[in-house]
């Protein structure tokens, strides 16, 4: 029902797409994901989902 309306939209991204495209400088410049997870308050697992290739355009 309220999909049809258009009110609902789901979650909300935990990174806005400039901190995704510096995420992923970053850990191609080799810094550990680990660490990157804390700095932006993420977890490990959502920095690797934003790494998978379907994530780019997201």
């Amino acid at each position: 029902m309220a999909k049809q309306r258009g009110v609902y939209t789901g979650r909300k991204p935990a990174l806005t797409a400039e901190q995704a495209q510096q995420l992923r400088e970053r850990v191609a410049a080799g810094e550990r994901k680990s660490a990157l997870a804390k700095e932006f308050g993420i977890s490990r697992e959502t920095v690797y989902s934003y790494l998978r290739p379907a994530a780019v355009a997201g």
